[in-house]
């Protein structure tokens, strides 16, 4: 076999290959093998029938359709494979020249990994905002602490916010009763800005058995996006009492005896949070810096992928009705040009930064293991309220653990940059990177969603 490489722009080539047609004969071998267990030919066993007679049986052009067809997947490896070539997605495959007996030309088109001049790491320098922890932090940590463990008490007064109450709702449009927006004994507490549009300002000043009227647009069911008349009736009123700020609450929301003891958890609770914060805008700076620094050419193909990819995943939400998509998009005060565009600029960006990362790694020989890969999965699974064996199962099915894999490779390579560039906050100290990031700083940034601020307790 013999192959040879057109450039036809820095991101896609055209790979011209040409297969001898002695080389196809294990390809011969393994279709008529293939043909000769499924034709029953009279006079011999299931699988022995000559090559001839199994021809005779299909025709020679079925024959050599089925072995091209099988040989070009591999033919095309190898030539990959000998010209060193870094594909990106599936290639476009042409047959060239296909004379029986003689030869088998075909060409393939496809997109690559293009050539990256990456930057010296130490060049790279950014400001980012310094760790501050302030009493109000930790007031606002143990506020919601004490929420957990307050107790809802019956109140004869009339509803104020931050009160937990019991309400029925009915609504009308134009006369007409709306079944679907009618609810009794809901729980709902006061301000939340939970339910319906209107509700919290119509409840405060009602007490136990006033009911008002009041005008909110419907979100869904028949008049979804209409006008309704909507009556709230109060039924009952509670407000949430609060523990004390002393000893005591310290021994029943925490392990610690006193409080003092349990706001210095609560600041170290805060400071490693506010750590991982600051963790996530330093990686998102110096790679920034990089997308800046690094003149990448994009592969079209491979972006318009991406493009129709988020496109497909929002018009997926709303079943794929286009009429939706347009109407919502003028909700928002957009158009279906201004969201084509933007998914554009969002999917250059995303193939940027994977490409940038994935050069990166290989520039540095960034590795895996499989420790690191377990570790993702886990956190992942974790994040998806799901067993880590259910979650492998799911990403093996949707062929997805080669982007995991990828993923934490790039995280990790973005790790290494971080640790090279000048990092300082805006008081101009210098910031230790080595303390923020673990194997990756995306699992840094990523697990600071999962940090539990507080003991948890269920609200009484």
């Amino acid at each position: 076999m013999k192959s040879t490489v057109e450039q036809l722009s820095p991101t896609r080539v055209r790979i011209n290959v040409e297969v001898p047609f002695e080389e196809l004969k294990p390809d011969f071998d393994r279709a008529y093998k293939a043909l000769a267990q499924q034709i029953r030919v009279p006079g011999f066993r299931p699988g022995k029938a000559p090559a001839k007679l199994l021809e005779a049986r299909v025709g020679r052009g079925a024959v050599l359709e089925q072995v091209v067809n099988d040989a070009l997947p591999g033919r095309y490896s190898e030539a990959v494979t000998e010209q060193q070539i870094k594909p990106l997605g599936q290639p476009e495959i042409e047959i060239t020249k296909l004379e029986d007996g003689q030869e088998l030309n075909f060409s393939a088109e496809v997109d690559i990994r293009p050539e990256v001049t990456l930057p010296d790491y130490s060049t790279i320098n950014v400001v980012v905002d310094p760790v501050t922890i302030t009493d109000a932090d930790i007031e606002e940590q143990l506020l919601s602490l004490r929420q957990r463990f307050g107790t809802l008490t019956g109140v004869e007064r009339a509803t104020q916010d931050g009160d937990f109450v019991s309400i029925d709702l009915s609504a009308t449009v134009d006369g007409n009763d709306v079944p679907e927006a009618s609810a009794n004994g809901l729980s709902h507490e006061v301000g939340s800005g939970q339910l319906i549009e209107g509700l919290d300002e119509a409840i405060i000043g009602l007490a136990a058995g006033e009911s008002k009227d009041f005008t909110s647009k419907l979100v869904a069911g028949d008049f979804a996006d209409q006008d309704a008349v909507v009556t709230v009736k109060v039924v009952t009123v509670k407000e949430r009492e609060l523990p004390a700020e002393d000893d005591e609450f310290a021994q029943l929301a925490s392990e610690f005896d006193t409080l003092d003891e349990l706001k210095s958890d609560l600041r170290e609770r805060v400071s490693r949070v506010k750590k991982v914060e600051q963790a996530g805008e330093i990686r998102d700076k110096v790679l920034e810096s990089l997308l800046e620094t690094v003149e990448l050419p994009l592969p079209e193909a491979v972006v318009k992928a991406e493009v129709d990819n988020q496109i497909h995943d929002a018009i997926h939400g709303l079943d794929h009705d286009e009429e939706q998509l347009a109407a919502l998009l003028e909700e928002q005060g957009s158009s279906r040009e201004q969201f084509d565009a933007e998914a554009k600029e969002s999917a250059e960006r995303s193939v940027k930064t994977q490409l940038l990362l994935d050069a990166i790694a290989e520039d540095e020989g960034t590795e895996v293991g499989q420790e690191e890969l377990t570790e993702r999965i886990v956190f992942q699974a974790q994040r998806y309220g799901i067993s880590p064996e259910q979650f492998i199962q799911q990403v093996s099915q949707n062929n997805q653990l080669g982007a995991i894999f990828a993923d934490v490779r790039r995280g990790k390579a973005l790790a290494g940059v971080v640790e090279k560039a000048g990092v300082k906050d805006t008081e101009g100290n210098v910031i230790d990177t080595s303390e923020l990031f673990g194997s990756s700083p995306d699992t840094a940034v990523d697990e600071a969603e999962t940090v539990d601020e507080t003991d948890s307790g269920e609200e009484k």
